[in-house]
């Protein structure tokens, strides 16, 4: 378990106890792999040797053009966690630092098959009639970070019309110029909605989320 630290490795033994549904940890990366990429693909497999409910899928981005155009996948590193179904929700580069908290937390939420969002949430998420794609950018030391990529996979979970990526900053620098990303964690709705997503309360992230579909 190079990755993870003994600490950690006995934190998810017991965590993972707690699974109820089959994961897949579906991970896209290349034969010349990017910078990360190995790193990203060790990490996935550490991950799944923990429990037998956890399967790891490793594809090709160029090779497998039809697994890529399935998943909607852009750029590598990429995963995705899938439960019973996809629910959209990605992430763009090494899920390590302080995204590993998102990364295990996601995996649990997709295997309960809930997101436990509230009731006013579900309720407007329930409603869409639009899609909203949610691009988190993050960085690996940033400690408000996670709060934010974690309520972003959570409302993907609730509604088919919503995907959430998060973004590793530090990968893909020409996003993070593209967005002027100057602080994280930047949440991105749309193409046409931004904000800084730091100790946000579930409403008002939500709140600004929808208003992507204002402004459409």
């Amino acid at each position: 378990m190079g990755l993870i630290k003994e600490p950690q490795q006995k934190q998810l033994r017991e965590v993972f106890k707690k699974l109820d549904g089959n994961i897949k940890l579906i991970v896209f990366t290349q034969e010349m792999e990017c910078h990360y990429c190995s790193e990203t693909r060790q990490l996935m497999n550490d991950i799944a040797a923990f429990s037998d409910k956890i399967a790891v899928e490793i594809f090709d981005f160029v090779k497998d053009s039809d697994k890529v155009e399935k998943y909607k996948i852009d750029k590598i590193p990429a995963t995705v966690i899938e439960g019973e179904k996809d629910y959209g929700i990605r992430f763009y580069g090494i899920p390590a630092g302080y995204e590993f908290t998102s990364l295990i937390n996601s995996i649990m939420a997709v295997s309960m098959g809930e997101s436990s969002l509230s009731e006013k949430t579900k309720s407007a998420l329930g409603d869409l009639k639009d899609k909203i794609h949610i691009q988190v950018f993050v960085t690996l030391t940033c400690p408000y970070c996670p709060s934010a990529v974690e309520m972003s996979h959570k409302m993907a979970m609730e509604s088919d019309l919503i995907t959430s990526d998060m973004v590793e900053s530090a990968e893909f620098p020409h996003l993070t110029q593209k967005y002027e990303v100057k602080a994280v964690p930047k949440v991105i709705a749309n193409e046409n909605t931004q904000f800084e997503g730091s100790g946000m309360s579930e409403d008002k992230f939500v709140e600004n989320i929808l208003k992507a579909l204002d402004k459409t």
